[in-house]
């Protein structure tokens, strides 16, 4: 019998209410966020492990392009196949606040047949946004967390070598307009929409600032008017941020990979009184070739035949048992009783909740 291996969340140990948590671990301040960078570049100095010019075009084409900006002219018809050159992606991450000339660590990607990024130097590469403005400015040695080596037909690898970072490897020059300093409001995001939640942070709030201190717009959205003045309003949000707040009820719910068999259940998930049965059915054809060879001076030919055996094995069901409110325990152990294969695990759970006896959505990855 197969075991299913069942992956509980920590928090189905917990059965008291919902546990308080800060705000700022349930809610994120709108505006006050990150915007990704993307630029290309050209990685130099390796050791021969770069791009080949007959796989990877673009790498000699952009060669020759910043060769030509630099002054110098390329003539027409030369044949450009540096092995020490490779073509690269580029992304970082502006960070909320982002101020010209801070830092940022860049992460560099080959994009073409490099064999290995490490010991390259990336040149002046600019960083742009999702709205095509250049945001930060690239440049520096590229950091490869890994090391390979290949004599006589073998090969090594440690990690992975076509990947590699450059730490405080970019510089902002442009920042990115933000309102938050200039509205004389505060707009909260919950990470989960939840009407319950949203009522228990108003709430919160007004008890700790003041009546009208905050208003739900919806579900997900809490208005909060704060102070103008930048210092006032650090200092608020600061508090704030550490509001003890207790979330709503969550949603049961039952993930399964179908893949791997695994589960996670929390722990709102409740059962109704119900039977599982579980059998299984095999059918097995073997098809056995023969050779029928006609009697001598017949004047008959020789010919191949296949002789089928079909046999049907079917195995005994069991029918368990569950009673109403039965823990997440019985629950495992029951499913392991009627030897459930990952296979039949889906099939059980939607039979189960179609029957009503799963008190809980299903959610199939």
């Amino acid at each position: 019998m197969k075991r299913l291996w069942l992956v509980l969340l920590a928090g189905l140990l917990c059965v008291n209410a919902q546990a308080a948590q800060r705000l700022k671990e349930i809610s994120s301040v709108a505006g006050v966020r990150s915007n990704p960078l993307l630029g290309y570049g050209l990685v130099v100095g390796l050791d021969g492990s770069g791009d080949k010019s007959s796989s990877s075009p673009f790498t000699t084409q952009s060669l020759a392009n910043m060769l030509n900006q630099l002054g110098i002219q390329v003539p027409a018809g030369t044949k450009i196949d540096p092995k020490n050159v490779a073509a690269v992606s580029l992304t970082a991450v502006l960070p909320p606040f982002g101020r010209r000339g801070q830092p940022l660590d860049v992460t560099v990607s080959s994009i073409g047949d490099a064999k290995s990024l490490k010991g390259g130097t990336l040149l002046l590469s600019p960083l742009k946004g999702a709205d095509g403005q250049i945001y930060a400015l690239a440049q520096g040695n590229v950091v490869v967390g890994g090391a390979g080596a290949a004599a006589g037909g073998s090969k090594a690898q440690v990690n992975h070598l076509s990947v590699g970072r450059i730490p405080a490897g970019a510089t902002i020059e442009r920042e990115v307009p933000n309102a938050f300093a200039s509205s004389e409001v505060v707009m909260l995001n919950l990470a989960e929409s939840d009407f319950t939640t949203a009522n228990h942070v108003v709430m919160a709030v007004n008890r700790e600032f003041g009546a009208n201190t905050a208003r739900a717009l919806d579900g997900g959205t809490v208005e909060i008017r704060a102070p103008q003045d930048s210092n006032s309003r650090i200092q608020f949000l600061s508090r704030l941020e550490n509001i003890n707040v207790e979330p709503g009820e969550e949603v049961p719910l039952v993930i399964i990979n179908a893949r791997t068999g695994s589960i996670v259940m929390n722990k709102a998930v409740k059962l109704e009184p119900c039977a599982i049965a579980h059998g299984n059915l095999s059918v097995t054809v073997n098809n056995t070739p023969g050779v029928s060879q006609p009697a001598p001076l017949s004047g008959g030919n020789t010919v191949t035949t296949n002789q089928a055996n079909v046999a049907i094995k079917s195995d005994a069901g069991k029918v368990i048992n569950l009673p109403g409110g039965a823990s997440l325990s019985q629950v495992v152990n029951a499913l392991n009783t009627v030897g459930a294969t990952p296979q039949d695990l889906v099939s059980i759970l939607q039979a189960m909740k179609s029957s009503g006896a799963l008190k809980a959505d299903l959610q199939i990855i």
